[in-house]
């Protein structure tokens, strides 16, 4: 089922923007990105907005955790009369975003199917074709872009005991790096709050978002050194997106003191 309703319609959708975009699987992962990233926007959409209504609220939940640090009861119901005033859901948009998750997940499928499967690459598409889209037997399918082909990971052997990631793998962590950074200064609102209340859990939460803050991009440079380039490419503008979506919501964060040392920050309102 999982594959009739995700992976196969993926694995479609990019095969018409290849025959669209010259025949070039590289620029059709880049088109193909565009339209998903429209298709999606929506189901992000509510996500981000429901975590920015939790931002503006950040100092009055701080408030609140310091009036009832010693009865979790009352601090619960507090916390749910002004989420109730304010018109806020912290559940709302979760569901949506985490479909996008799960779509991105079928797109990996896509890949380590058709790219990293082994094999002829074109065969491993008409597995996930439908008929029409089928390529006979006597085509193959373009997987150079640039300096790289898509269906092997983008790394340079030169000589070393381990290869060197890429620019599209560095890129791809970089930005990870960056939009993570960007909700520092809600972690550290997090972190206060925790020493406050002394909240075992708390701490746990606080402790997991630090560490994710640097585990997903070496995560990503991890795997794109074992990963197809292809992959690498898709996870690079995917990660792009979800940091336009990041800076719309927290703003630079602690990105900030980059951006001015590098002389970028021109009437920069957002925290």
């Amino acid at each position: 089922m999982f594959d009739t309703i995700l992976i196969q319609p993926l694995a479609n959708g990019l095969i018409v923007c290849y025959r669209l975009f010259g025949q070039n699987l590289g620029l059709a992962i880049i088109g193909f990105s565009l339209v998903l990233r429209f298709v999606l926007n929506p189901l992000t959409k509510p996500y981000m907005e429901s975590m920015k209504k939790m931002k503006d609220l950040a100092p009055q939940l701080e408030k609140i955790k310091k009036k009832h640090s010693g009865d979790k009861v009352k601090l619960a119901q507090a916390q749910s009369e002004l989420y109730k005033q304010k018109g806020v859901n912290p559940g709302a948009g979760c569901l949506p975003y985490l479909l996008q998750i799960v779509v991105l997940i079928a797109f990996f499928n896509v890949f380590t199917r058709t790219l990293s499967a082994g094999g002829d690459i074109t065969q491993n598409f008409n597995k996930l074709l439908y008929e029409p889209l089928k390529f006979s037997e006597n085509q193959t399918i373009n997987t150079k872009f640039l300096y790289l082909d898509v269906s092997k990971p983008d790394v340079f052997n030169v000589g070393l005991p381990f290869p060197i990631p890429g620019p599209i793998i560095f890129l791809a962590s970089l930005v990870q790096l960056v939009s993570s950074k960007m909700m520092a200064p809600v972690v550290a609102e997090e972190k206060k709050e925790a020493k406050v209340t002394k909240s075992e859990t708390d701490d746990i939460s606080v402790a997991m978002q630090q560490s994710m803050t640097y585990m997903f991009p070496l995560l990503t440079l991890f795997f794109g050194l074992k990963f197809p380039a292809g992959l690498a490419l898709y996870w690079l503008l995917f990660s792009f997106w979800q940091m336009v979506s990041q800076y719309n919501t927290y703003g630079l964060g602690a990105v900030k003191p980059w951006v001015k040392k590098l002389g970028l920050l021109k009437n920069e309102t957002k925290v």
